[in-house]
């Protein structure tokens, strides 16, 4: 019996929802998928799926499992690569995850620099807005703007974010310019979900939040700078997003005396990842790189 290749069965499945669809995802028939299901489960001893006609939904024992398997699966698949490869070259695959507008903006030719100049390594990207465990996930590295901490994962910081305010020249016309936080109680605003409707400013006597009332709540930049434009409200967003509206005359930068809380984007790598020869250069690389995203993009 192949346990391995049962598991990488049980994480298709897990992944997309139903045997079908993870049958076509791993090219075999559905009742292969589902002979592999049964002997995994034999074999655990337990139930990993709750089966109905329209849909597969994990088990209590199904979600402890996928929560081990996907690293467990990655740690087989790094002992193999390291087996074949020369460790005096740098080759093998990386999973990496990222978000998607900075991906789209700046990060895309990042990477593709970076296999440009290493022929012998291979990438998979995926581009994830939604925080995640890489570990757990089977990636070696996710590279995200949002602060986390997970068990097995260590986190290299890359480069400084400081978001800021945008408003439409229309938008202030129309509403007035705020110059105070407080003030923005009384303003529509377009949020970022994943930072959520507390906005965190810095002032000289401290910190100062403000609960802002939502217009637009989106987990896409391009969806709120797309809004702002169109003179729907105030929006929070980092330069690199806004820079060629701003200087286009679409947006108009607001409350400079009280800049918003700054961020960073961050590599989170699994220790099984970290010490990789590849992984290592990618980060080193993202770094370099990121600089100059430092100086001309936040």
């Amino acid at each position: 019996m192949d346990v391995l290749g049962n598991l990488r069965t049980f994480l298709a499945v897990a992944s997309y929802g139903g045997f079908s669809e993870a049958a076509r995802k791993l090219h075999v028939v559905p009742s292969v998928v589902a002979k592999r299901i049964g002997q995994l489960e034999k074999t655990m001893g337990s139930r990993l799926f709750e089966r109905s006609t329209r849909s597969v939904v994990l088990t209590e024992a199904g979600q402890q499992l996928q929560t081990r398997a996907a690293g467990l699966v990655a740690d087989f698949d790094d002992l193999v690569s390291t087996v074949k490869c020369d460790d005096s070259k740098l080759e093998g695959h990386i999973r990496v995850m990222a978000p998607t507008t900075f991906t789209m903006v700046y990060l895309g030719p990042v990477i593709n620099a970076f296999l440009e100049k290493h022929e012998r390594i291979t990438m998979e990207l995926a581009l994830v807005d939604l925080s995640s465990n890489p570990q757990e996930q089977g990636f070696d590295i996710a590279i995200s703007g949002r602060t986390a901490s997970y068990e097995g994962v260590i986190d290299v910081p890359l480069c400084p974010v400081r978001p800021m305010l945008f408003a439409s020249p229309a938008y202030l016309v129309s509403k007035g310019e705020p110059v105070h936080p407080r003030e923005l109680i009384d303003h529509q605003c377009l949020v970022f979900a994943p930072t959520g409707q507390t906005w965190q400013f810095q002032s000289a006597r401290g910190a100062i939040s403000v609960e802002v009332k939502t217009r637009l709540l989106a987990d896409d930049n391009r969806t709120l700078l797309d809004a702002a434009i169109r003179g729907m409200g105030v929006v929070a967003l980092p330069l690199y997003v806004a820079r060629d509206a701003l200087e286009a005359g679409e947006l108009q930068a607001l409350m400079g005396k009280f800049p918003l809380q700054e961020t960073w984007f961050r590599a989170y790598i699994p220790r099984r990842s970290h010490k990789l020869a590849r992984i290592h250069a990618l980060v080193q690389w993202l770094g370099a790189h990121l600089e100059n995203f430092t100086e001309t993009g936040t």
